[in-house]
């Protein structure tokens, strides 16, 4: 089966799941449209989230859109983001994988439907056009300073080597032509444009919203400096992508691209950006940041804008920042840094996917957990604060799970250490106060920030587990649905196993037990007394 040509097959496959709610109501984009969306992440089991089309926009001023906006089609749910690659949930890991070893370049073509409409010159200054030509939401009603692109990847070239690099970033409206972008400067499109202002060059931009999903995946995962998002997209896809030269700058988008947005980013001044309601739960505060001036738009006839929900965890950006996060450090670490055991990659999204990472692994030596914890530091500049080795029978999801190994696993003094010097993306509340400028929060003095690491592997034979032998679990579970009890979600572990620290006379203990013949144990205990001190 062929890859999505475009957000509109997309579309049809999660109309087709039951997983894409129209909505014809008149619904306001400034005050109602993501307040609406966040309901489902603040109040609905995740297997219940769904991506939503509002088909009938209004706005502030009363204005009506004939463009209809799309939200949370990425990653309402895990899902929803397999429906986007389009295979099994169970299948994400072994897809992302493929695509990490085996990338494929995108394809140069001479046309695509993006260009079917273009805006240049004038027609970009006119009443009702530029970026008011579309329906962009107020993501945070009440708190955020103006609308924001959200579900847009910019795209740029790194000046020396023409390697592409997409992300995805924020980019508060400014005006019809200009637009804040809000990246910190360790970002790759930093990177660039850093070195094309060091060349005397300005560091040309488009941004492309309404993308076959395997872009956007991409997109917002942090992949190596120097690989081009669009061939581990197309890794994704299976396919090679289409890709059409850009109308006035040289850059390439994505062929059937719903919306472009080609500029640059200014080099020689920079304005205030935000606040902005961020990922980690908090509103991002007000800061210096790049700017990026129109020069055209092209789009589809007839297209639809997309956004992506992000705010308060968990949320689309969560959500879509976890599946990747993790498939991305669990390929690092087992691929590149061949690290023997590695079992699974939890990134928590209440830690804005991004803070909290756990690993779960079967360590084959006293080494191999600081190997595996060492290894994400070395992975990313910024995030992963808390980083956790664990045993493999941990569910590495499940925060209860987590708990208990971080209880009787590990000790504080022996087992946990602070890695400084790490830099932040500008996000992180608790590393300086708000307000500081822009040095001070990416790498606040005199350390930057910290990660904690912690082995919380088990570090000799333990007790077994105390909960019921498997058997006796697996029979208690065809009573409970026998009875017609409520329907039941395990947690791991469920049953009990042993852990190395197991005689065979506490074995021999046991089965008596398990005979009534405990008495047996008992006139043995008997024979064993000791005199009391």
């Amino acid at each position: 089966m062929a890859y999505y040509r475009d957000l509109r097959q997309h579309i049809a496959a999660l109309e087709a799941a039951g997983k894409l709610a129209r909505i014809t109501a008149p619904i306001n984009k400034d005050t109602e449209l993501m307040a609406l969306v966040r309901w489902q992440f603040r109040g609905l089991p995740e297997s219940e989230r769904r991506a939503f089309l509002f088909e009938n926009v209004t706005d502030a001023k009363g204005r009506h859109y004939d463009i209809p906006v799309l939200v949370a089609s990425l990653a309402a749910s895990r899902e929803v983001y397999a429906i986007g690659m389009q295979c099994r949930s169970e299948e994400i890991v072994a897809r992302w994988q493929q695509a990490q070893i085996n990338p494929i370049e995108a394809v140069l073509v001479d046309d695509g439907p993006v260009h079917e409409v273009v805006y240049q010159g004038p027609d970009l200054e006119r009443p009702g056009g530029g970026f008011d030509l579309f329906p962009i939401p107020i993501s945070t009603p009440g708190l955020d300073n103006g609308p924001y692109l959200t579900a847009a990847h910019w795209i740029s070239k790194d000046p020396e080597t023409g390697i592409r690099n997409v992300g995805n970033y924020r980019g508060l409206i400014k005006s019809p032509t200009r637009a804040g972008c809000g990246f910190p400067p360790t970002k790759h499109i930093g990177v660039h444009w850093s070195k094309a202002k060091k060349r005397g060059q300005r560091l040309e931009v488009a941004v492309a919203l309404g993308v076959v999903p395997s872009i956007s995946f991409a997109a917002v995962t942090n992949i190596p400096y120097g690989t081009d998002e669009f061939a581990v997209a197309g890794g994704l896809a299976g396919e090679p992508l289409e890709l059409v030269k850009c109308k006035t700058i040289d850059v390439e988008v994505p062929a059937t691209t719903e919306v472009v947005f080609e500029g640059y980013l200014a080099p020689d001044y920079f304005e205030y950006e935000a606040p902005f309601g961020e990922y980690t739960g908090y509103l991002g505060g007000r800061k210096i940041a790049k700017v990026f001036e129109i020069t055209c738009i092209t789009h589809r006839r007839n297209p639809i804008f997309t956004q992506m929900i992000s705010q308060f965890p968990p949320s689309e950006s969560s959500k879509i920042r976890q599946i990747g996060f993790e498939n991305v450090v669990y390929t690092f670490l087992q691929h590149h840094c061949r690290i023997p055991g590695i079992l699974d990659v939890a990134l928590h999204e209440s830690g804005g996917s991004w803070q909290y990472c756990v690993i779960r692994m079967k360590k084959q030596h006293p080494a191999h957990a600081w190997q595996a914890l060492n290894g994400v530091m070395a992975l990313d500049t910024m995030g992963y604060k808390i980083v956790i080795a664990v045993d493999e029978d941990i569910d590495p999801h499940d925060p209860d799970s987590v708990n208990w190994a971080l209880s009787f696993g590990m000790q504080p003094h022996r087992d946990a250490r602070i890695v400084t010097g790490r830099a932040t993306n500008g996000q992180d509340n608790s590393a300086y106060p708000p307000g500081e400028e822009s040095r001070e929060n990416t790498y606040p003095q005199p350390h930057g920030v910290s990660s904690l690491l912690i082995d919380a592997t088990r570090k000799w034979d333990y007790p077994p587990v105390s909960l019921p032998r498997q058997e006796f679990m697996v029979r208690a579970k065809e009573l409970w649905d026998q009875l017609g009890l409520p329907p039941l979600a395990p947690k791991a572990p469920w049953h009990g196993y042993t852990l190395g620290y197991w005689t065979a006379e506490l074995e021999e203990e046991a089965q008596l037990a398990l005979k009534g013949d405990h008495y047996v144990t008992g006139e043995k205990h008997r024979r064993q007394r000791k005199a009391a001190p």
